[in-house]
Formats: C-alpha cells, structure tokens, sequence
C-alpha cells in the first residue's frame, strides 16, 4: 500500500472562536497504481484533507504512512522526499500559477530548485513535459492570463510532473472548465496514470467524473467517510442513506427531455 490513512484529524482553531474539527477521523488506503476518489459536498472537508496529506495544513491527530513510513515521525530530509513525491493539482489552476512567470520559467523553477536534472538538460526537460501534458512549445513564453483555463491545468499537471511524483492528489481539476475541456483534462489524467503508473486522489463533487476515473471511491460528510469502498459497489448498490441522496440527485437528461416533449 502506498499511503495509508489512520483516524485523521484535521482542525482550524480561530483566537476567541471555537475549534472547528473539519476532518474527524477519516481512514483509508490506497494502493499503488490505484485511483481513489473522494466525493461529497462543498464544505464536507475533502480539501482539509488533501492539504493535511500533502503537508499544507497540520493534522490534529493521526497517523499518516507513505510506503509504510510515519510522515509525522521523519526527519527535514525525508519529509523533504515525501512533499516531492506526493503533488497536488488544485482547482483554481491559473490562481495556482504565479502571474508574474512565464510557462518555461514556471516548470524551470522547479527542475532547478529540487536539482532533477543537469543544468544543461533542463530546456529538452521542459519541452518532454509540455509535450506529455500536451501543450505546444508555443506556449513556453506566456503567461497565465495569456492562457485558457484548460491550459494552465496542462501546466499544472506539468509542473507536478517535473518532480517524478508517485501520488497526485487532484482537487476538483475540471469543475471550473467548461464540459469540452474537461473531457480533454480527463482524458489527459487517465493517460498520465497509465503510462506513468502513477497514483491518484481524484477529490470531486462529481459523482460521474469520479466513478469514470476511480476504482475506489469515499463518500464523505461533514468531515467523516460515511460510506469507502470499490466503485462499482458504491455506485451500484449505495448503503449510506447519503450516499442514495447524490446519485438521486444526479440529472437524467433522458428522462428530462423525455417530459419536455
């Protein structure tokens, strides 16, 4: 098992407010090559989460292992190891991006700073990452606001590529794409798992994006996993009375179209 989850905590405390406990004890695994996905409602935590196991935010309480190891129990050196192998692609992706650096500049930070590659190798690097995310080299000078919201997600898929990650965590990737371009990001993530045998966390409220991509699924809410396990089950014969309540809420638009005629 490649990560694995044990009664994870995560809570914001606020001077003179009461600790809000987002996460209350979530568990899980996830294989290697494997494709987990985590659906639920805004505010239900999902994004706690994330940012607890890429190490953005503390946990409360806890225990989190990557390749069998404690997270909380490594030294600066291979916690340092842990951030560069564990990647997050987060929603907002041209806010993710820093305005003010080119495409080229955005992806050469990151092969010069944590050294992977030679110096003299690092221009052909940038190209093989543009190249696997698909994005022509024509866009190496520009900047995010001169691109479209499809493409600055190839850019951050890119930049957390240039590190040779063995865990994404992609929060919500498409939900501000129009439905055309999130098609294209899907496809590109399923691509980018295949052929790099990488492994994913797919955060979404999207229970047919999710159930596309994964092969194991959690239903969360209000900071806990009401429902986890393979997708197939989950969707096809749902426990959780949750659970029941957003696949019913998914449209039909057979039936819709079916009533407006």
């Amino acid at each position: 098992m490649l990560l694995n989850v044990q009664d994870l905590r995560v809570t914001y405390r606020t001077p003179g407010q009461k600790p809000v406990e987002a996460v209350r004890g979530v568990s899980f695994g996830v294989d290697t090559g494997g494709a987990f996905g985590i659906v639920g409602e805004s505010g239900c935590g999902k994004s706690s989460l994330a940012r607890t196991i890429i190490g953005l935010q503390p946990a409360a309480a806890g225990v989190l292992r990557f390749e069998g190891h404690d997270t909380g129990q490594m030294d600066a050196a291979a916690f340092t190891r842990y951030r560069r192998a564990v990647q997050m692609v987060f929603q907002d992706a041209a806010g993710s991006l820093n305005p003010r650096m080119t495409v080229r500049q955005t992806v050469e930070e990151v092969l010069c700073v944590h050294r992977m590659c030679p110096p003299g190798k690092i221009t052909g690097r940038v190209s093989e990452l543009l190249d696997r995310v698909g994005l022509p080299e024509t866009v190496l000078d520009a900047y995010p606001r001169e691109l479209s919201g499809g493409q600055c997600q190839r850019v951050s898929f890119a930049r957390c590529l240039a590190l040779e990650p063995r865990l994404i965590i992609a929060d919500e990737p498409v939900s501000a794409l129009d439905v055309s371009v999130q098609a294209r990001i899907l496809n590109l993530v399923r691509t980018l798992q295949k052929e790099l045998d990488l492994t994913l966390i797919l955060i979404s409220h999207d229970l047919a994006v999710v159930r596309n991509i994964c092969d194991h699924v959690a239903v969360m809410r209000a900071g806990v996993f009401v429902e986890n396990g393979k997708a197939s089950e989950v969707f096809d014969a749902p426990q959780h009375p949750y659970t029941r309540e957003l696949l019913a809420a998914i449209p039909d638009i057979a039936r819709s179209l079916s009533r407006n005629q």
